[in-house]
Protein backbone atom coordinates (compact mmCIF):
# COMPACT_ATOMS: atom_id res chain seq x y z
CA UNK A 1 0.00 0.00 0.00
CA UNK A 2 1.00 3.38 -1.07
CA UNK A 3 2.10 6.41 1.25
CA UNK A 4 0.28 9.32 1.58
CA UNK A 5 0.37 11.85 -0.80
CA UNK A 6 -0.36 14.96 1.52
CA UNK A 7 -1.47 17.92 -0.45
CA UNK A 8 -1.91 21.70 1.70
CA UNK A 9 -4.00 23.47 -0.07
CA UNK A 10 -5.61 26.79 0.37
CA UNK A 11 -9.17 27.60 -2.20
CA UNK A 12 -10.48 30.98 -1.14
CA UNK A 13 -12.99 31.88 -3.67
CA UNK A 14 -12.74 35.58 -4.07
CA UNK A 15 -16.04 37.75 -3.80
CA UNK A 16 -15.57 38.67 -7.44
CA UNK A 17 -16.58 34.91 -8.81
CA UNK A 18 -19.90 34.14 -10.24
CA UNK A 19 -21.23 30.62 -8.97
CA UNK A 20 -22.66 27.98 -11.69
CA UNK A 21 -25.29 25.72 -11.40
CA UNK A 22 -25.00 22.02 -12.64
CA UNK A 23 -28.42 20.52 -14.14
CA UNK A 24 -29.43 17.34 -12.46
CA UNK A 25 -28.92 15.66 -15.74
CA UNK A 26 -25.78 16.86 -16.50
CA UNK A 27 -22.23 14.93 -15.47
CA UNK A 28 -19.10 16.25 -14.27
CA UNK A 29 -17.26 18.87 -15.97
CA UNK A 30 -13.92 21.14 -15.80
CA UNK A 31 -13.91 24.44 -14.10
CA UNK A 32 -10.98 27.21 -14.95
CA UNK A 33 -9.34 27.66 -12.18
CA UNK A 34 -5.89 29.69 -11.71
CA UNK A 35 -2.86 27.95 -9.50
CA UNK A 36 0.22 29.26 -7.71
CA UNK A 37 2.19 26.19 -6.82
CA UNK A 38 5.08 26.02 -3.61
CA UNK A 39 6.31 22.93 -2.43
CA UNK A 40 6.93 22.44 0.98
CA UNK A 41 7.29 19.70 3.34
CA UNK A 42 4.81 18.14 5.35
CA UNK A 43 5.36 15.50 8.44
CA UNK A 44 2.03 12.98 7.57
CA UNK A 45 2.73 10.21 8.88
CA UNK A 46 2.64 6.75 6.60
CA UNK A 47 -0.64 5.05 6.71
CA UNK A 48 1.30 1.72 5.64
CA UNK A 49 4.77 1.42 5.64
CA UNK A 50 5.99 -0.43 2.02
CA UNK A 51 9.31 1.11 1.95
CA UNK A 52 8.32 3.64 -0.30
CA UNK A 53 10.22 7.24 0.07
CA UNK A 54 7.42 9.96 1.41
CA UNK A 55 6.30 12.16 -0.94
CA UNK A 56 6.76 16.21 -1.19
CA UNK A 57 3.56 18.42 -0.81
CA UNK A 58 2.21 21.31 -2.40
CA UNK A 59 0.37 24.59 -1.67
CA UNK A 60 -2.07 25.89 -4.08
CA UNK A 61 -3.67 28.50 -4.00
CA UNK A 62 -6.49 28.35 -6.18
CA UNK A 63 -9.27 31.06 -7.78
CA UNK A 64 -12.16 30.04 -9.88
CA UNK A 65 -12.72 32.28 -12.55
CA UNK A 66 -16.70 34.06 -13.43
CA UNK A 67 -19.15 31.41 -15.24
CA UNK A 68 -22.31 33.14 -14.76
CA UNK A 69 -24.55 34.88 -12.74
CA UNK A 70 -24.13 34.89 -8.48
CA UNK A 71 -26.79 33.32 -6.50
CA UNK A 72 -28.76 36.04 -4.09
CA UNK A 73 -27.34 35.64 -0.73
CA UNK A 74 -29.61 34.58 2.26
CA UNK A 75 -29.96 36.38 5.38
CA UNK A 76 -27.80 35.62 8.12
CA UNK A 77 -28.12 33.79 11.33
CA UNK A 78 -24.93 32.92 12.59
CA UNK A 79 -23.96 36.22 13.90
CA UNK A 80 -22.97 37.64 16.71
CA UNK A 81 -23.16 41.55 17.47
CA UNK A 82 -21.49 43.76 20.00
CA UNK A 83 -23.06 47.44 21.03
CA UNK A 84 -23.18 49.78 18.53
CA UNK A 85 -21.67 47.87 16.04
CA UNK A 86 -22.90 45.83 13.20
CA UNK A 87 -23.63 42.27 13.14
CA UNK A 88 -20.43 40.37 12.30
CA UNK A 89 -20.51 36.61 11.42
CA UNK A 90 -19.00 34.12 13.97
CA UNK A 91 -16.34 32.75 11.96
CA UNK A 92 -16.12 28.48 12.05
CA UNK A 93 -13.40 26.39 11.38
CA UNK A 94 -14.62 22.65 10.43
CA UNK A 95 -12.02 20.48 10.34
CA UNK A 96 -12.59 17.02 8.53
CA UNK A 97 -15.75 19.20 6.97
CA UNK A 98 -15.35 16.54 3.88
CA UNK A 99 -16.58 13.66 5.69
CA UNK A 100 -19.89 12.08 6.94
CA UNK A 101 -20.71 14.23 9.51
CA UNK A 102 -18.12 17.44 8.93
CA UNK A 103 -19.94 17.80 5.16
CA UNK A 104 -23.14 18.36 7.05
CA UNK A 105 -22.47 20.26 9.32
CA UNK A 106 -20.30 22.61 7.14
CA UNK A 107 -22.98 23.16 5.01
CA UNK A 108 -25.57 23.68 8.02
CA UNK A 109 -23.44 26.42 9.57
CA UNK A 110 -22.68 28.02 6.17
CA UNK A 111 -26.57 28.07 5.69
CA UNK A 112 -27.21 29.53 9.23
CA UNK A 113 -25.24 32.13 8.16
CA UNK A 114 -21.69 31.34 10.07
CA UNK A 115 -18.39 32.10 7.49
CA UNK A 116 -16.90 28.67 7.24
CA UNK A 117 -13.67 27.23 6.12
CA UNK A 118 -12.93 23.08 5.69
CA UNK A 119 -9.76 22.10 6.59
CA UNK A 120 -9.50 18.61 5.27
CA UNK A 121 -6.48 16.24 4.20
CA UNK A 122 -9.06 14.07 1.63
CA UNK A 123 -7.35 11.11 3.44
CA UNK A 124 -11.09 9.27 4.06
CA UNK A 125 -11.25 9.24 0.35
CA UNK A 126 -7.87 7.80 0.43
CA UNK A 127 -8.99 4.95 2.95
CA UNK A 128 -11.48 3.83 0.37
CA UNK A 129 -8.87 3.61 -2.24
CA UNK A 130 -6.75 1.20 -0.25
CA UNK A 131 -9.68 -0.52 1.18
CA UNK A 132 -11.00 -1.40 -2.10
CA UNK A 133 -14.72 0.19 -0.82
CA UNK A 134 -16.71 3.20 -1.79
CA UNK A 135 -20.30 4.99 -0.62
CA UNK A 136 -23.37 3.76 -1.67
CA UNK A 137 -24.06 7.22 -2.75
CA UNK A 138 -21.87 8.81 -5.21
CA UNK A 139 -19.84 12.07 -3.44
CA UNK A 140 -18.64 14.70 -5.97
CA UNK A 141 -14.82 16.03 -5.20
CA UNK A 142 -14.89 18.52 -2.97
CA UNK A 143 -14.18 21.03 -4.54
CA UNK A 144 -17.34 20.36 -7.23
CA UNK A 145 -19.07 20.33 -3.69
CA UNK A 146 -18.29 23.58 -2.91
CA UNK A 147 -18.57 25.19 -6.15
CA UNK A 148 -22.06 23.89 -6.12
CA UNK A 149 -22.87 25.37 -2.74
CA UNK A 150 -21.76 28.67 -4.12
CA UNK A 151 -23.71 28.32 -6.93
CA UNK A 152 -27.18 27.61 -5.35
CA UNK A 153 -26.67 30.17 -2.02
CA UNK A 154 -24.21 33.12 -2.86
CA UNK A 155 -22.28 31.35 0.06
CA UNK A 156 -18.58 30.73 0.06
CA UNK A 157 -17.07 27.97 2.14
CA UNK A 158 -13.45 28.32 2.51
CA UNK A 159 -11.53 25.45 1.86
CA UNK A 160 -8.00 24.29 3.25
CA UNK A 161 -6.46 21.17 1.85
CA UNK A 162 -4.05 19.69 4.33
CA UNK A 163 -2.91 17.47 7.23
CA UNK A 164 -3.50 18.74 11.14
CA UNK A 165 -0.48 16.79 12.09
CA UNK A 166 1.80 19.45 10.15
CA UNK A 167 1.45 22.49 12.58
CA UNK A 168 3.15 24.71 9.98
CA UNK A 169 -0.22 24.08 7.83
CA UNK A 170 -2.56 24.66 10.36
CA UNK A 171 -0.61 27.57 12.06
CA UNK A 172 -0.93 29.38 8.54
CA UNK A 173 -4.44 28.06 8.81
CA UNK A 174 -5.12 29.75 11.97
CA UNK A 175 -3.65 33.10 10.88
CA UNK A 176 -5.68 33.45 7.60
CA UNK A 177 -9.03 32.52 8.85
CA UNK A 178 -8.85 33.75 12.50
CA UNK A 179 -12.03 31.28 13.26
CA UNK A 180 -14.05 31.87 16.31
CA UNK A 181 -14.69 28.27 16.80
CA UNK A 182 -13.25 24.89 15.61
CA UNK A 183 -15.19 22.12 15.07
CA UNK A 184 -13.02 18.81 15.23
CA UNK A 185 -13.70 16.26 13.39
CA UNK A 186 -10.60 15.79 11.89
CA UNK A 187 -10.07 12.08 13.27
CA UNK A 188 -9.70 8.35 11.82
CA UNK A 189 -13.24 7.82 12.66
CA UNK A 190 -13.42 3.88 12.85
CA UNK A 191 -12.35 1.54 15.31
CA UNK A 192 -12.29 -1.76 12.90
CA UNK A 193 -9.80 0.50 10.89
CA UNK A 194 -7.85 1.12 13.74
CA UNK A 195 -7.77 -2.73 14.48
CA UNK A 196 -6.93 -4.12 10.90
CA UNK A 197 -2.83 -4.31 11.41
CA UNK A 198 -0.06 -2.14 14.20
CA UNK A 199 0.52 0.26 11.37
CA UNK A 200 -3.24 1.31 11.28
CA UNK A 201 -3.04 1.45 15.03
CA UNK A 202 -0.44 3.38 14.69
CA UNK A 203 -1.56 5.71 12.17
CA UNK A 204 -4.96 6.12 13.87
CA UNK A 205 -3.51 7.72 17.12
CA UNK A 206 -0.80 9.39 15.60
CA UNK A 207 -3.15 11.17 13.29
CA UNK A 208 -5.95 11.72 16.20
CA UNK A 209 -3.80 12.80 18.91
CA UNK A 210 -0.78 15.05 17.76
CA UNK A 211 -3.81 16.60 15.40
CA UNK A 212 -5.55 17.70 18.15
CA UNK A 213 -2.58 18.75 20.08
CA UNK A 214 -2.01 20.99 17.10
CA UNK A 215 -5.14 22.18 16.96
CA UNK A 216 -5.10 22.98 20.84
CA UNK A 217 -1.50 24.83 20.67
CA UNK A 218 -3.15 26.51 17.70
CA UNK A 219 -5.74 27.83 20.22
CA UNK A 220 -3.24 28.94 22.62
CA UNK A 221 -0.57 30.79 20.47
CA UNK A 222 -3.37 32.55 17.33
CA UNK A 223 -6.71 32.39 18.73
CA UNK A 224 -6.81 32.26 22.64
CA UNK A 225 -10.83 32.99 23.32
CA UNK A 226 -11.74 30.54 19.75
CA UNK A 227 -14.31 28.02 21.39
CA UNK A 228 -12.91 24.28 20.88
CA UNK A 229 -16.46 21.82 20.00
CA UNK A 230 -14.65 18.56 19.64
CA UNK A 231 -16.36 15.16 18.69
CA UNK A 232 -15.86 12.82 20.85
CA UNK A 233 -17.62 9.40 21.02
CA UNK A 234 -19.91 7.49 23.58
CA UNK A 235 -17.41 4.46 23.25
CA UNK A 236 -14.65 6.46 25.80
CA UNK A 237 -17.59 5.02 28.45
CA UNK A 238 -17.18 1.37 27.62
CA UNK A 239 -20.43 -0.24 28.60
CA UNK A 240 -20.48 -0.30 32.66
CA UNK A 241 -22.38 -1.70 35.08
CA UNK A 242 -23.64 1.64 36.29
CA UNK A 243 -25.22 4.68 34.85
CA UNK A 244 -23.05 6.70 32.22
CA UNK A 245 -23.63 10.27 33.27
CA UNK A 246 -22.22 13.30 31.10
CA UNK A 247 -18.57 13.33 31.41
CA UNK A 248 -18.51 13.35 35.34
CA UNK A 249 -19.59 11.87 38.39
CA UNK A 250 -19.67 12.72 42.25
CA UNK A 251 -18.44 9.97 44.28
CA UNK A 252 -18.13 9.52 47.71
CA UNK A 253 -15.44 7.02 49.50
CA UNK A 254 -14.38 6.89 52.59
CA UNK A 255 -16.00 9.93 53.79
CA UNK A 256 -14.93 12.40 51.06
CA UNK A 257 -16.62 13.16 47.91
CA UNK A 258 -15.83 14.96 44.82
CA UNK A 259 -16.80 15.37 41.09
CA UNK A 260 -14.04 13.70 39.11
CA UNK A 261 -13.95 12.63 35.47
CA UNK A 262 -16.23 9.54 34.70
CA UNK A 263 -14.29 6.56 34.28
CA UNK A 264 -13.10 5.51 30.85
CA UNK A 265 -13.41 1.74 29.34
CA UNK A 266 -12.10 2.18 25.45
CA UNK A 267 -12.57 -1.05 23.17
CA UNK A 268 -10.07 -0.61 20.49
CA UNK A 269 -6.89 2.06 19.75
CA UNK A 270 -9.98 4.18 17.93
CA UNK A 271 -11.87 4.75 21.13
CA UNK A 272 -8.46 4.80 22.94
CA UNK A 273 -7.43 7.93 20.78
CA UNK A 274 -10.61 9.44 22.14
CA UNK A 275 -10.11 9.14 25.77
CA UNK A 276 -6.48 10.63 24.96
CA UNK A 277 -8.10 13.63 23.48
CA UNK A 278 -10.47 14.12 26.24
CA UNK A 279 -7.69 14.06 28.58
CA UNK A 280 -4.79 16.79 27.15
CA UNK A 281 -8.25 18.62 26.08
CA UNK A 282 -9.07 18.85 30.08
CA UNK A 283 -5.60 19.60 30.85
CA UNK A 284 -5.18 22.33 28.57
CA UNK A 285 -8.82 23.98 29.43
CA UNK A 286 -6.99 24.10 32.85
CA UNK A 287 -3.42 25.46 32.16
CA UNK A 288 -4.21 27.37 29.52
CA UNK A 289 -7.55 28.68 30.10
CA UNK A 290 -8.69 27.35 26.76
CA UNK A 291 -12.81 26.99 26.27
CA UNK A 292 -13.75 23.56 25.08
CA UNK A 293 -16.84 21.25 24.65
CA UNK A 294 -16.42 17.35 24.09
CA UNK A 295 -19.53 15.97 22.52
CA UNK A 296 -19.42 12.63 22.95
CA UNK A 297 -21.65 11.40 20.08
CA UNK A 298 -23.63 8.11 19.16
CA UNK A 299 -23.72 6.17 16.68
CA UNK A 300 -25.21 8.30 13.78
CA UNK A 301 -27.59 6.88 11.21
CA UNK A 302 -29.13 8.65 7.94
CA UNK A 303 -27.70 10.72 5.43
CA UNK A 304 -29.89 13.70 4.49
CA UNK A 305 -30.23 16.94 5.95
CA UNK A 306 -32.10 20.20 4.46
CA UNK A 307 -28.46 21.24 3.14
CA UNK A 308 -27.38 17.80 1.33
CA UNK A 309 -30.90 17.69 -0.80
CA UNK A 310 -30.38 21.00 -2.27
CA UNK A 311 -28.97 18.90 -5.40
CA UNK A 312 -27.01 15.91 -6.12
CA UNK A 313 -23.49 17.11 -6.00
CA UNK A 314 -24.14 17.82 -2.34
CA UNK A 315 -25.11 14.21 -1.40
CA UNK A 316 -23.71 13.31 1.54
CA UNK A 317 -21.66 9.59 1.78
CA UNK A 318 -23.19 6.86 3.24
CA UNK A 319 -21.20 3.32 4.11
CA UNK A 320 -22.24 0.11 4.54
CA UNK A 321 -19.10 -1.46 4.50
CA UNK A 322 -17.70 -3.85 7.48
CA UNK A 323 -15.18 -1.28 8.19
CA UNK A 324 -16.42 2.16 8.12
CA UNK A 325 -20.45 1.40 8.65
CA UNK A 326 -22.29 2.07 10.84
CA UNK A 327 -25.21 -0.70 12.44
CA UNK A 328 -28.29 1.43 10.99
CA UNK A 329 -26.92 2.13 7.88
CA UNK A 330 -25.09 -1.46 7.06
CA UNK A 331 -28.67 -3.20 8.12
CA UNK A 332 -30.78 -0.86 5.58
CA UNK A 333 -28.01 -1.82 2.74
CA UNK A 334 -28.17 -5.45 3.31
CA UNK A 335 -32.05 -5.23 3.64
CA UNK A 336 -31.98 -3.28 0.26
CA UNK A 337 -29.88 -5.97 -1.37
CA UNK A 338 -31.84 -9.30 0.14
CA UNK A 339 -28.41 -10.12 2.61
CA UNK A 340 -29.39 -11.06 5.93
CA UNK A 341 -28.93 -8.43 8.51
CA UNK A 342 -25.31 -9.28 9.90
CA UNK A 343 -26.09 -9.51 14.25
CA UNK A 344 -22.95 -9.66 15.94
CA UNK A 345 -22.80 -12.70 18.50
CA UNK A 346 -25.76 -12.38 20.50
CA UNK A 347 -26.99 -8.64 19.95
CA UNK A 348 -27.62 -7.35 23.16
CA UNK A 349 -24.53 -4.51 22.42
CA UNK A 350 -26.77 -1.48 23.39
CA UNK A 351 -25.22 2.18 22.30
CA UNK A 352 -26.87 5.74 22.09
CA UNK A 353 -27.84 6.75 18.72
CA UNK A 354 -29.00 10.06 16.47
CA UNK A 355 -30.04 11.23 13.09
CA UNK A 356 -27.48 12.85 11.48
CA UNK A 357 -29.66 16.20 11.25
CA UNK A 358 -29.34 15.68 15.27
CA UNK A 359 -25.52 15.86 14.60
CA UNK A 360 -25.83 19.13 12.87
CA UNK A 361 -28.00 20.51 15.02
CA UNK A 362 -25.84 20.09 18.06
CA UNK A 363 -23.09 21.29 17.13
CA UNK A 364 -25.10 24.26 16.14
CA UNK A 365 -26.29 24.35 19.70
CA UNK A 366 -22.27 24.43 21.12
CA UNK A 367 -21.44 26.92 19.12
CA UNK A 368 -24.25 29.55 19.84
CA UNK A 369 -23.41 28.61 23.70
CA UNK A 370 -19.89 28.25 23.84
CA UNK A 371 -18.33 27.10 27.48
CA UNK A 372 -16.34 29.72 29.34
CA UNK A 373 -12.56 30.30 29.44
CA UNK A 374 -11.42 27.32 31.58
CA UNK A 375 -14.27 25.47 30.67
CA UNK A 376 -13.89 21.69 29.48
CA UNK A 377 -17.89 20.92 28.77
CA UNK A 378 -18.57 17.15 27.81
CA UNK A 379 -22.19 16.89 26.69
CA UNK A 380 -23.43 13.21 25.47
CA UNK A 381 -24.72 13.43 21.88
CA UNK A 382 -27.67 11.09 21.39
CA UNK A 383 -31.25 10.85 21.11
CA UNK A 384 -31.96 6.99 21.64
CA UNK A 385 -30.84 4.05 23.19
CA UNK A 386 -31.25 0.57 20.72
CA UNK A 387 -29.70 -2.59 21.72
CA UNK A 388 -28.45 -4.53 17.72
CA UNK A 389 -31.14 -6.75 18.04
CA UNK A 390 -33.48 -3.99 18.38
CA UNK A 391 -32.65 -2.05 14.74
CA UNK A 392 -33.18 -5.66 13.19
CA UNK A 393 -36.03 -5.84 14.95
CA UNK A 394 -37.27 -2.20 13.67
CA UNK A 395 -35.64 -2.86 9.63
CA UNK A 396 -36.78 -6.41 9.31
CA UNK A 397 -40.67 -4.56 10.33
CA UNK A 398 -39.91 -1.63 7.81
CA UNK A 399 -38.55 -3.49 5.07
CA UNK A 400 -41.76 -6.04 5.28
CA UNK A 401 -44.15 -2.92 4.49
CA UNK A 402 -41.70 -2.38 1.44
CA UNK A 403 -42.01 -5.72 0.34
CA UNK A 404 -38.41 -7.07 1.10
CA UNK A 405 -37.55 -9.97 2.62
CA UNK A 406 -35.71 -9.25 5.94
CA UNK A 407 -33.59 -12.00 7.64
CA UNK A 408 -31.41 -11.58 10.26
CA UNK A 409 -28.22 -14.52 11.42
CA UNK A 410 -25.97 -13.79 13.87
CA UNK A 411 -22.19 -13.47 13.08
CA UNK A 412 -19.36 -14.48 15.17
CA UNK A 413 -18.41 -11.08 16.69
CA UNK A 414 -15.23 -9.79 15.60
CA UNK A 415 -14.87 -7.53 18.36
CA UNK A 416 -14.22 -7.78 22.23
CA UNK A 417 -17.05 -6.77 24.15
CA UNK A 418 -19.80 -7.51 26.02
CA UNK A 419 -22.84 -8.68 24.28
CA UNK A 420 -25.38 -8.81 26.90
CA UNK A 421 -25.16 -5.39 29.20
CA UNK A 422 -26.70 -2.70 31.74
CA UNK A 423 -26.74 0.34 29.67
CA UNK A 424 -27.92 3.09 30.71
CA UNK A 425 -26.37 6.45 29.54
CA UNK A 426 -27.82 10.22 30.70
CA UNK A 427 -28.06 13.20 27.53
CA UNK A 428 -29.97 15.74 29.33
CA UNK A 429 -27.66 18.82 28.17
CA UNK A 430 -28.21 19.73 24.79
CA UNK A 431 -31.98 18.96 25.23
CA UNK A 432 -31.83 21.69 27.43
CA UNK A 433 -29.84 23.92 25.08
CA UNK A 434 -33.01 23.81 22.92
CA UNK A 435 -32.15 20.16 20.78
CA UNK A 436 -35.16 18.89 18.87
CA UNK A 437 -34.58 15.24 18.42
CA UNK A 438 -35.67 13.37 15.41
CA UNK A 439 -36.25 10.06 16.45
CA UNK A 440 -36.43 7.33 14.93
CA UNK A 441 -39.75 6.72 13.39
CA UNK A 442 -41.15 4.28 10.86
CA UNK A 443 -41.46 7.08 8.13
CA UNK A 444 -37.56 7.92 8.63
CA UNK A 445 -36.82 4.36 8.50
CA UNK A 446 -38.58 4.01 5.23
CA UNK A 447 -36.94 6.89 4.15
CA UNK A 448 -33.52 5.44 4.32
CA UNK A 449 -34.50 2.00 2.92
CA UNK A 450 -35.81 3.49 -0.11
CA UNK A 451 -32.33 5.31 -0.37
CA UNK A 452 -30.14 2.12 0.00
CA UNK A 453 -32.65 0.27 -2.80
CA UNK A 454 -32.20 3.85 -5.01
CA UNK A 455 -28.41 3.30 -4.91
CA UNK A 456 -28.39 -0.80 -4.73
CA UNK A 457 -26.81 -1.48 -8.26
CA UNK A 458 -23.86 0.26 -6.17
CA UNK A 459 -23.41 -2.30 -3.46
CA UNK A 460 -20.45 -4.37 -3.29
CA UNK A 461 -21.67 -7.42 -1.23
CA UNK A 462 -17.84 -8.80 -0.56
CA UNK A 463 -16.95 -5.70 1.87
CA UNK A 464 -20.56 -6.26 3.45
CA UNK A 465 -19.18 -9.25 6.44
CA UNK A 466 -17.11 -8.19 8.69
CA UNK A 467 -13.02 -8.91 7.96
CA UNK A 468 -11.19 -7.38 10.73
CA UNK A 469 -10.48 -9.16 14.13
CA UNK A 470 -10.03 -7.75 16.74
CA UNK A 471 -7.91 -10.81 18.58
CA UNK A 472 -6.15 -11.68 15.38
CA UNK A 473 -4.90 -8.10 14.49
CA UNK A 474 -0.29 -8.50 14.16
CA UNK A 475 2.55 -6.42 13.43
CA UNK A 476 2.39 -7.64 9.61
CA UNK A 477 1.07 -5.04 7.50
CA UNK A 478 -2.18 -6.55 6.21
CA UNK A 479 -4.00 -5.83 2.85
CA UNK A 480 -7.35 -6.13 2.26
CA UNK A 481 -7.92 -7.94 -0.88
CA UNK A 482 -11.48 -7.00 -2.90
Amino acid sequence: MAHLLSTSCTINVSSGCKPYYIPLNQGSRAFPTSFTLQATKSPFGRLVSDGEKPQNFFTVHATTLPISKEAPAQPSSGSHQTFNEPSKPQRVMVIGGDGYCGWATALHLSNKGYEVAIVDSLVRRLFDHQLGIESLTPIASIHNRLRCWKSLTGKTIELHIGDICDFEFLSETFKSFEPDAVVHFGEQRSAPYSMIDRSRAVFTQNNNVIGTLNVLFAIKEFREQCHLVKLGTMGEYGTPNIDIEEGYITITHNGRTDTLPYPKQASSFYHLSKVHDSNNIAFTCKAWGIRATDLNQGVVYGVKTDETEMHEELCNRLDYDGVFGTALNRFCVQAAVGHPLTVYGKGGQTRGYLDIRDTVQCVELAIANPAQSGEFRVFNQFTEQFSVNELAALVKKAGEKLGLNVESISVPNPRVEAEEHYYNAKHTKLIELGLEPHLLSDSLLDSLLNFAIKFKDRVDTKQIMPSVSWRKMGVKPRTITA
